[in-house]
């Protein structure tokens, strides 16, 4: 009996200790990154009661029982419910909204929810540009994002790359219009991809609410700032490591060089000139006396937080990276300070502040075409040493006068490129009467860029002036340029919900915008005692002003643009955005200066049907299409008119005198570049939204080519600075088919794997050119060979045009039995090529040109893979271009100049190879451009891979330390190609003359080791 009251006793005093209330105190976190969450919201289910949790992420809720269920949620996460079951502390892990249907996506003038969504757009986040570690934002999207190709310029520090969305639309600029917190940005090298919040990419006609300027597609950047009622929080960024090249070319050595000079010179009948082969060696391997490894460092500070009304984020960063060719000579250093904020004045009354300032400092090399660094390098005689015997630098002795010594082409070049820019956003909105909401921004840009260069006295090639680079007097040469625009949006929204089912946005709007730069500058001739820094200026005998001839105003552009959108929806599966903007240009006349162009889009979300079964393979499907015209006015202004911008030379007083003439023939009959798009598009989530499908068929026009015609030649069109007039004379299509899928899932509490993978297809076509000769012409190919790039209706634009092969002549039977060549220039030989008779004509000439191939790729591929497992993260990016072709355009073919390795499987004799021809110092037809010289540029490259591993927040929150991460990264890892240049992303972005390599400067493999700090 005793036991049993015991018994009673005991359960009677543990069930009153549970009914009493307790406090419970925990940590929220990114199930993802195990980073704290602060400002998470954590409320009592079925109460009114509640808190959000500090700076560390952490939490207290007094007064709890067991049973009582905490809810936990946070904007763009799934909201979590904890059943109370003790006192004990807990960690709450939540996880990023994979369905992300809620989630907000900045596009033209407003946001969308994904859902919402009726356009092709894709979104790029701040995870995914952390982990690439980019130095250039373009590096970001390369492979990220279907339909977007990127080309390197070059590999040099701070150059440029080309950024192509859905193809090449036109012959003119074909770059995207990109938007940095709403300000439009040429130059993206200004921009700190440590300052990225989200890259969103608008590809079809839905970007044409921004007009004439996004006819190329539209990148719109938003740059991180703090939330609101969030405590002062720091982010420390910082990389450093080292560049190196991911290849040299096989060149010949001091004694294959001989072999194939001395052969060279019989096959001509001359006396060979190194007739002791046993004393030539191996040589000077210039690849290595140019190329070095070259270190990288970057540092990234930034500040965010926010009141109960207010939020700011102040970012500063610098780096400097030199080049793998000159080193610091090469330099690149960016110096960035941001400062974004946001305030609510007063009750609807909001007010943005967003500054930019950047500052560059950058060295440059001759990079790429004849006289460049690596051309020299790959040129010169490994006959030679790098210097003489007393230290100086050896002489290009007998070389072509446009290849010199390197090491002495690095030693006297001195220049400097100073940009400094600061660019502002300052924007106020005003909410009223419940639906409306008015807003005004001011946008501006202004830069000033300072270039200077030296170019001392200096003699590279035989005693006197032999080559293209000598100076008998020094010289120092300046440039001012000034750039500022300016773009002012006003716009009000309705946005109302009827009925709980129609939901009515509309908005109407008015856009100026205007655009200025100019030049000033000239070259001191005769200075002394001068070096880069201190230019002595006073010692000159002679300034040559560059603009005596021509007008220091660049450009002058204007717009004016009035816009109107209407967004629908019912019941949010229904979805209608029907857009139509008025754009006016200074770039046409006014019989043409405005025109109108509308688009519009259609969504369906098919799950959303009462129909559609609730089921755990397929989530979602939305269906969507699209389709509108966007004009392009991306030509030299004012051409519909004729400008003083030629040279002209006067006679007054029996005395020459130069002066300005009319310049282009003008044309008042020019209009606007008109694109029609279509898009048809399809998103999906799969097997509780781990798999997310996004399908794009595309088809966009342009018509109204605006193209240089043929005039004739009386009207002076050859005078220096004049030329033909422009005309609206062609059309271009490009088609194709876009693919992502990504799954991405935690398999357990300790590990989670993401992989994504896109494609695009492409098919890009002219349809037509009526200039007059029924085609357009660029690019260069080896010396004095012009206009072997063209743009002619039924091809790609920018296709090669030239001679096609047929082997290699074996034997004189078989020249006298082939089509003579003699057309060409000179009579076949055995073991010369042998080329095909196209048009069937009986005669091998220039008639015979023909269609080579072309430098746009007709697929292009990204696969990006992920996994974490505990504390270690992982992640590798991989891209693919497939299906477009090189130029080989390096070799110089002279009988002095160095040769690739492949002239070693030369034609000998009858049988020995029917690919590669004789070698011989006369005259031949093997130098004129053909597809000998094409090569397949297709190529998979890793861009990025990277290891990280994030020190335990537990262990290090006693230093006030919320994150600690340590990572190494590999860019640019491998890459795979039959191409036997340096790299197979050479281009030079034009649309008519892409795809030639004269020596391109490569993009380098990059090792980093890495912080990433939050306190």
């Amino acid at each position: 009996m005793k036991n049993i009251f015991l018994l009673l006793l005991a359960i009677f005093l543990t069930t009153t200790s549970w009914a009493q209330d307790f406090t419970v105190n925990g940590t929220v976190k990114d199930g993802s990154i195990n980073d704290v969450l602060p400002g998470v919201n954590v409320v009592v289910k079925n109460q009114t009661r509640g808190t959000t949790t500090d700076f560390d992420g952490n939490f207290t809720v007094d007064k709890l029982k067991v049973g009582d269920v905490l809810v936990v949620s946070y904007i763009g996460y799934t909201t979590k419910e904890i059943a109370i079951k003790d006192f004990n502390f807990i960690t709450i892990t939540l996880s990023e909204d994979v369905s992300a249907l809620s989630e907000v996506v900045v596009i033209g003038y407003g946001t969308q929810t994904k859902k919402e969504i009726t356009g092709a757009v894709t979104v790029i986040g701040a995870e995914t540009i952390e982990q690439l570690k980019p130095t250039r934002i373009e590096q970001a999207l390369q492979g990220q994002v279907a339909g977007v190709n990127i080309t390197s310029q070059s590999g040099s520090p701070g150059s440029a790359s080309n950024i192509r969305i859905r193809g090449v639309s036109t012959n003119g600029n074909n770059n995207p219009l990109i938007l940095v917190d709403g300000n439009v940005i040429e130059d993206l090298s200004v921009v700190n991809p440590g300052d990225i919040e989200s890259i969103n990419v608008l590809k079809d006609a839905t970007a044409g609410i921004y007009g004439v300027r996004a006819a190329n597609g539209v990148i719109l950047i938003t740059t991180k700032t703090g939330k609101k009622s969030t405590p002062l929080q720091f982010s420390y960024d910082t990389y450093g490591g080292f560049q190196e090249t991911t290849r040299r070319l096989p060149l010949l050595n001091a004694t294959e060089y001989g072999v194939i000079k001395n052969e060279a010179a019989a096959a001509n009948g001359e006396a060979i000139p190194y007739p002791n082969l046993a004393l030539l060696g191996t040589g000077t391997d210039w690849q290595d006396e140019v190329f070095q490894k070259a270190p990288i460092f970057n540092h990234n500070l930034t500040i965010s937080g926010g009141t109960e009304k207010s939020r700011y984020s102040f970012g500063s960063s610098v780096l400097t990276q030199d080049g793998i060719v000159g080193g610091s000579k090469a330099n690149f250093t960016r110096y960035n300070t941001r400062l974004n904020f946001n305030t609510e004045l007063f009750d609807g009354l909001n007010f943005k502040a967003n500054l930019i300032y950047t500052g560059t400092l950058r060295k440059t090399l001759a990079e790429g075409g004849l006289g460049s660094v690596l051309f020299n390098a790959l040129n010169i005689s490994p006959i030679l040493s790098a210097t003489a015997v007393d230290g100086s630098f050896t002489r290009a002795l007998g070389h072509p006068i446009e290849v010199i010594n390197p090491l002495a082409q690095l030693q006297n070049t001195f220049n400097r490129t100073k940009i400094d820019k600061i660019s502002g956003v300052f924007g106020l909105d005003y909410s009223f009467l419940n639906n409306f909401k008015v807003t005004s921004n001011y946008q501006w840009n202004y830069s000033e860029v300072d270039y200077s260069a030296y170019f001392p006295i200096s003699d590279f090639g035989n005693v006197g002036n032999n080559t293209v680079f000598d100076r008998t007097t020094a010289a120092y040469g300046v440039s001012n340029e000034f750039y500022r625009d300016y773009t002012f949006d006003a716009y009000i929204d309705y946005d109302k919900l009827f009925n709980e089912v129609h939901d009515l946005k509309i908005t109407l709007g008015t856009s100026v915008f205007k655009t200025t730069a100019d030049e000033y500058g000239g070259t001191y001739e005769g200075v002394t005692n001068t070096t880069l820094s201190d230019p002595s200026l006073e010692t000159a005998n002679l300034f040559n002003d560059s603009f005596v001839t021509r007008s220091n105003r660049l450009y002058d552009s204007r717009l004016l643009s009035y816009f109107a959108r209407m967004q629908y929806n019912y019941k949010g599966k229904y979805l209608l955005s029907a857009v139509v903007r008025r754009d006016g240009s200074t770039a046409f006349g006014p019989d043409n200066k405005f025109g109108y162009f509308p688009s519009g889009s259609l969504g369906w979300v098919v799950s959303d049907e009462d129909f559609f079964k609730e089921n755990t393979v397929l989530n979602f499907v939305k269906l969507r299409a699209s389709y509108g015209i966007l004009g392009n006015d991306r030509i030299p202004g004012f051409g519909f008119v004729s400008l003083l911008s030629g040279e002209g030379t006067y006679v007054f007083d029996n005395e020459l005198v130069f002066g300005q003439a009319v310049g282009r023939v003008s044309n008042p009959e020019i209009q606007w570049e008109e694109q029609t798009t279509l898009d048809i598009g399809l998103d999906a989530k799969l097997f509780d939204n781990t798999i997310n499908i996004t399908a794009d068929y595309f088809n966009k026009q342009t018509d109204n080519l605006l193209l240089v015609v043929e005039s004739s030649g009386i009207l002076g069109t050859a005078a220096p600075g004049a030329g033909n007039p422009i005309a609206n004379a062609g059309s271009v299509r490009n088609s194709g088919f876009e693919f992502a899928i990504g799954y991405e899932t935690p398999y357990s509490e300790n590990f989670r794997f993401g992989i994504n993978y896109n494609f695009t297809y492409l098919e890009n076509e002219v349809l037509s050119v009526e200039n007059g000769i029924g085609y357009e012409q660029g690019g260069s190919f080896g010396i004095g060979q012009s206009g072997v790039s063209r743009m002619e209706a039924g091809l790609p634009i920018g296709y090669f045009y030239g001679l096609k092969t047929d082997g290699i002549f074996q034997n004189q039977a078989e020249i006298d039995a082939h089509p003579t060549q003699i057309g060409l220039g000179s009579a076949a030989a055995p073991g010369d090529i042998r080329f095909a008779d196209v048009n069937g004509d009986g005669i091998i000439n220039f008639d015979d040109s023909t269609d080579l191939g072309n430098p746009i790729p007709d697929f292009t591929m990204g696969l990006n893979l992920s996994f974490d497992y505990k504390n270690f993260d992982f992640q590798t990016y991989i891209f693919a271009s497939l299906g477009n072709d090189i130029i080989r355009n390096y070799d110089r073919n002279n009988p002095i100049t160095n040769q690739s390795a492949y002239a070693l499987n030369r034609w000998t004799g009858e049988g020995s190879t029917n690919e590669y021809p004789r070698v011989t110092n006369g005259a031949t037809s093997n130098i004129l451009f053909s597809d000998f010289y094409v090569e397949d540029g297709s190529f998979v490259r890793a861009q990025n891979m990277q290891l990280g591993y994030a020190l335990n927040s537990e262990g290090i929150k006693d230093m006030g330390i919320s994150k600690l991460r340590l990572y190494v990264s590999a860019s640019n890892v491998f890459t795979f190609s039959k191409y036997k240049g340096f790299d197979p992303s050479a281009s030079s972005g034009d649309p008519i003359g892409s795809g030639f390599d004269s020596g391109f400067y490569p993009v380098p493999r990059t090792y980093l080791l890495g912080l990433n700090l939050k306190f």
